[in-house]
Formats: structure tokens, C-alpha cells, sequence
């Protein structure tokens, strides 16, 4: 089981334009929390889906649900995007791979399990919180295999 860290010092990363466009990096400030982990080396256990590392856009944290041990968060998605979420699909928001419960056209929610709420930012996200988007990297194919058929 992972616990939670902090890492002490100073943490610095460059951004570029595309990258203060497309997510909250242009928002982050001394003190901001912020969802770290250490990508897969090769040989290493699957447990979620596949993350790129790279968001597709910002969702708008819309409605929270708190439920006993857990939350249930709604986000509305930039529309072009929702075409890629699914239920029981995957997203990442804020680099937290997830299952999709209910998708409509421009919102979709997802059920925050208590170990989640206890080592990543997803605790003190409420209503209007925006969190770096990343679409399904197979939905994503999928539908340009469509495109180009």
C-alpha cells in the first residue's frame, strides 16, 4: 500500500506554452499539492490503465458527493473530449487513473475509493476545482482508426 509523501525542498519543472494552455500548470503556486508518482519501468505489475502522462485538457470538478469512506465527483469535460469517456472507461484526472461511473454529454463521475481520498489531492477538491484531464490512450486510437477507415 503507498502512503502519502512530501517531497522537502524546492521541486521545479519547465512548461511550455502547450503545456500552460492544455492543463493547471500556469495555476500552480508555492504550496501547491500536487499528484506524483513514479511511471512503470518495463516488467513491472499493470494494476490501472495506461497513463501517457499527457492531459488532453482541464475538467471542472461540478458536484461532490460525500459518502461514506468515499466521494462521488462529477466533472464537466470540454465537449470534443467526452467523446472519449465511457462508463466503466478509464480517465486520469490530475494523474490519477480512474473508472468512469455515469457519462452524459459534457459531464461524467467517477466514485473516489478511501485509500485514494487519503494519498492524493482528490480529499479537499470541491466544487469548481479544475483538474488535468487525460482521455483514454485506447479510446483514443480507437476513434482515430475510425476516422481514417
Amino acid at each position: 500500500m503507498l502512503t502519502p509523501s512530501r517531497i522537502k525542498g524546492e521541486f521545479s519543472a519547465d512548461a511550455a506554452a502547450e503545456t500552460l494552455a492544455m492543463t493547471t500548470a500556469g495555476r500552480w503556486s508555492k504550496g501547491t499539492r500536487l499528484n506524483l508518482e513514479r511511471s512503470l519501468k518495463v516488467g513491472d505489475e499493470l494494476g490501472g490503465h495506461i497513463l501517457a502522462g499527457h492531459a488532453d485538457g482541464i475538467a471542472e470538478l461540478t458536484a461532490r458527493q460525500d459518502l461514506p469512506d468515499m466521494a462521488r465527483l462529477t466533472f464537466r469535460a470540454p465537449v470534443p473530449l467526452m467523446r472519449f469517456v465511457a462508463s466503466k472507461g478509464s480517465v486520469a484526472l490530475d494523474g490519477v487513473s480512474l473508472t468512469v461511473n455515469e457519462v452524459t454529454r459534457e459531464e461524467f463521475s467517477v466514485l473516489i475509493i478511501p485509500h485514494t481520498l487519503q494519498v492524493t489531492t482528490f480529499a479537499a477538491a470541491k466544487p469548481g476545482t479544475a483538474m488535468n484531464l487525460e482521455i483514454d490512450l485506447m479510446a483514443r486510437y480507437a476513434a482515430r482508426l475510425m476516422e481514417t477507415r
